[in-house]
């Protein structure tokens, strides 16, 4: 009998994934960030990339019509964030902390459940995987799946009881595993956590918006970027210093409204030769390179090496109208 049960309850399995598969992913994705948006909950993450573990705390709760979200990293030195509403606190060890207007927590897994649906469907298909188990929780699987090449997929794993994200997998274009991020303890609260309230009423750094805090105006540039992947646009240029060096630079961001791509464009240093180099760090890339031209071009991004490589090469100086 207990043969027969175990083929019965993997028949049960295989059946009710395959009727979840002829459901809309799109619903379930709305599901998702409806949750995210209504509940009040403690889940504790942890990001694994290139063999390293990093442990994280997120906290959202709401409290007297306002909305409170706490990230925290649980190792290492202390980095933390303080959303109020549409303010956010940033707080590192290494500096002093500031408040942004109209910002967005860091990573992947935070920003999916509040961006705009439509523009995630415009590049990826979003494909209904089945059912799985997370936290020992059923969970639906929802792929990602890009409409071009030069940017990645990913795999999220959504709590069928409340619709709240609990893992999301970054994969290759050969669907290996690049980084991962996973719940490891929930808790879902008919009250907020008891030190959202304290939150509330805290003491943070005076907001800023993005202008104040980095007051380069837009301006168009001499050069641009040949090549960017299909469906990535240019959203802000301008010419600032960076914080730490000081260096002048001119800068280029993109996006596809899922993922941005930072290019820094600078005159090489004296004496130095043309080389390139590459950085990773999870699913990040940083690519820097110097060219012929005596030009140094850094391109940073959630993006696969070789599309990092490619956008660093194609830059150009802009071709006057004739």
């Amino acid at each position: 009998m207990s043969g027969l049960r175990a083929v019965v309850l993997v028949f049960a399995w295989a059946l009710s994934s395959a009727v979840m598969a002829e459901g809309p992913a799109e619903a379930l994705l709305q599901q998702m960030q409806q949750a995210y948006r209504q509940l009040n909950f403690e889940l504790t993450l942890v990001e694994s990339s290139q063999g390293q573990l990093e442990p994280k705390r997120l906290t959202r709760g709401h409290l007297d019509g306002l909305v409170l979200t706490h990230l925290t990293h649980l190792n290492g030195r202390p980095r933390e964030y303080v959303q109020r509403d549409d303010e956010i606190s940033f707080f590192d060890a290494t500096q002093d902390g500031y408040t942004l207007k109209h910002s967005r927590l860091p990573g992947l897994f935070n920003r999916l459940q509040l961006m705009s649906l439509e523009s995630l469907s415009a590049h990826y298909d979003a494909v209904i995987a089945g059912r799985s188990r997370v936290l020992g929780r059923v969970a639906q699987v929802v792929r990602l799946v890009p409409k071009a090449d030069h940017y990645y997929g990913y795999v999220l794993w959504l709590d069928q009881d409340s619709g709240l994200l609990l893992k999301l997998d970054t994969l290759d274009k050969n669907a290996d595993l690049v980084e991962q991020v996973m719940g490891v303890a929930l808790h879902i609260s008919e009250e907020p956590a008891p030190f959202l309230r304290e939150l509330k009423s805290a003491n943070l750094p005076p907001s800023m918006s993005l202008s104040e805090a980095y007051p380069s105006h837009q301006q168009p540039l001499a050069w641009q970027a040949g090549w960017l992947p299909q469906g990535f646009e240019v959203k802000s240029e301008d010419k600032h210093k960076l914080p730490v060096t000081e260096q002048s630079v001119d800068y280029l961001m993109a996006s596809n409204g899922v993922v941005d791509i930072s290019v820094y464009v600078a005159q090489a240093a004296a004496g130095s030769e043309p080389h390139q180099q590459l950085v990773r760090q999870g699913a990040t890339h940083l690519v820097s390179l110097i060219n012929p031209a005596r030009v140094e071009i850094t391109v940073v991004g959630d993006i696969p090496a070789e599309t990092a490589r490619r956008i660093a090469e194609s830059i150009q100086p802009k071709v006057a109208n004739p």
